[in-house]
């Protein structure tokens, strides 16, 4: 060592990438293409009753450290169907330094289906997280998307404890934008700061969550079943406004982890029942 040379500390976490490739074989959608390095893998596709490829994507390492970059890239060819999920909730744990980041990208062919609905992602006290999805699909297909978190770990009173939250999602076609939707969330907040449970933020509801619908249905009536899930007392609110072309948004603000999952479960089933005339897959999480 040479005295006063610039040490290069080596960084903190891990690249992690996954691609996946679906297709159309006969009636029924297969894997045909599948890489990836951890901190990202994936399970075997899930047989059950229902014509779409069901992937789940997990973490081995338990979580998202500092440092971690990860990068999914998922093509559906022509007419093939996907269902794209995790066993559990995504943690991001404390960063010191660099936060984590997660770039998402689906490519939606002709005819082609992606459902993508991960659990929640719950960011820790002191963590930095930033995700990107970018969709392009083709004017014929169809897309369900959720982008849902928790405040933190609200039971160890940790709610708006993360340094940064920051997630966008993005949507387009060949005609151009259908949807591009981004926060960016700071915490703990100073004294001047907007308090983010408190009113016309999340409303004392540490649980949220958007959902994309992109296709051929009918929007009106997905909009009215959609916010009857919310006369449930307050527990969990839904609201729902039509994109300018070909698709919903949900907005959904929960008060607690299951109502959050009951109400996302919701959204999914109607959204499959909307644009597939599918029923709801039961996915056997533990």
């Amino acid at each position: 060592m040479t005295a006063g040379a610039a040490l290069d500390a080596s960084r903190v976490g891990r690249d992690g990438a996954l691609r996946l490739r679906f297709e159309r074989r006969g009636p029924a959608t297969v894997v045909v293409g599948c890489r990836y390095t951890l901190p990202l893998q994936v399970l075997a596709p899930v047989a059950l009753d229902d014509p779409a490829a069901i992937v789940s994507i997990l973490n081995p390492t338990g979580g998202l450290v500092g440092g971690d970059r990860l990068a999914i890239d998922v093509h559906a060819a022509a007419g093939a169907h996907a269902v794209l999920t995790t066993p559990s909730a995504t943690r991001v744990y404390r960063a010191e330094a660099e936060g984590a980041t997660q770039v998402v990208r689906l490519s939606i062919g002709p005819q082609a289906t992606v459902e993508w609905v991960p659990d929640h992602t719950i960011p820790f006290a002191g963590s930095a997280f930033r995700q990107t999805i970018d969709v392009d699909l083709d004017e014929t297909a169809g897309l369900i998307l959720v982008d849902a978190f928790s405040a933190g770990r609200i039971a160890r009173g940790e709610a708006w404890r993360f340094a940064v939250l920051d997630s966008a999602v993005s949507i387009r076609d060949r005609h151009g934008w259908l949807l591009h939707d981004r926060f960016v969330l700071r915490g703990p907040v100073a004294k001047d700061d907007p308090a983010w449970d408190g009113l016309g933020f999340a409303e004392s509801h540490p649980y949220f969550a958007s959902i994309a619908i992109v296709g051929a249905f009918d929007r009106e009536r997905f909009a009215a079943d959609a916010r009857r899930l919310g006369a449930n007392g307050g527990a969990a609110w839904v609201g729902v406004a039509a994109l300018a072309r070909r698709g919903a948004l949900v907005r959904c603000l929960a008060s607690t982890a299951p109502v959050l999952v009951d109400a996302l479960a919701g959204c999914w089933r109607l959204a499959r029942r909307a644009l597939l005339g599918l029923p709801p897959l039961a996915l056997r999480k533990g």
